[in-house]
């Protein structure tokens, strides 16, 4: 069994909140799963890959417009194919979003997995996308502007579901139409990107899909 060791002290790992929010016009199945944008460093809660909910502030009903995320490569709920994943080529999956409302400066991408043993960990961050762009292909090359953070691996890039062997972790793919750009430099950690966002985000939306590893 091969399985990812290489992880990092608390301020690489971050857990976001989660909390339900009913956006005006969403669909009727659910209300949209909002990942707040506040975030504390939990020092000694912190662990590797995940920790201690930070405090949020609940945003107002209907302040948030929602984004339909989808992918050519999986299905909203379905399995996300193994070349997505640390037992294939873990190259980063398509993904594409509807058009957001008016004020978008960028985008930001957050890859999180809220079932991993120590709480969620960050697979993928990924910001100051092109307010003008609308997908992204299989392991594409990314826009000049674009930069990514560092995953809860310890790697500036994109790290693909790599759960212990045995239940199906859920694989959140978070996209943030956001005002503007995020006071960030390349590499920076899951908590200053969620940190960075607070009171930028004009909307979110998310397409979920899950991974088992057999056991061997």
């Amino acid at each position: 069994m091969r399985w990812r060791t290489t992880c990092r002290p608390s301020s690489t790992s971050v857990s976001p909140i989660r909390s339900r929010l009913t956006i005006a016009g969403a669909s009727h199945r659910r209300a949209l799963p909002v990942l707040l944008v506040t975030a504390v460093i939990a020092g000694a809660l912190l662990g590797c890959g995940g920790g201690a909910d930070p405090g949020s502030e609940q945003p107002p009903e209907g302040e948030l417009g929602e984004l339909t995320v989808s992918s050519r490569s999986f299905g909203d709920g379905e399995d996300i194919p193994v070349e997505h994943t640390c037992d294939g080529e873990d190259v980063s999956p398509h993904l594409e979003w509807s058009d957001p409302p008016s004020g978008v400066k960028s985008f930001t991408i957050i890859v999180d997995d809220p079932d991993a043993p120590g709480g969620s960990f960050i697979h993928w961050t990924l910001y100051n996308l092109p307010g003008g762009l609308r997908s992204l292909q299989e392991g594409a090359a990314l826009p000049k502007e674009a930069l990514q953070g560092e995953n809860g691996f310890g790697r500036i890039s994109y790290g693909g579901p790599c759960p212990p062997a045995g239940s199906a972790h859920e694989y959140r793919f978070w996209v943030y139409a956001v005002s503007e750009d995020l006071p960030l430099e390349r590499g920076a950690q899951g908590i200053d990107v969620i940190a960075a966002l607070r009171g930028r985000v004009i909307a979110v939306g998310s397409v979920n899909g899950k991974y088992a590893r057999p056991q061997r």
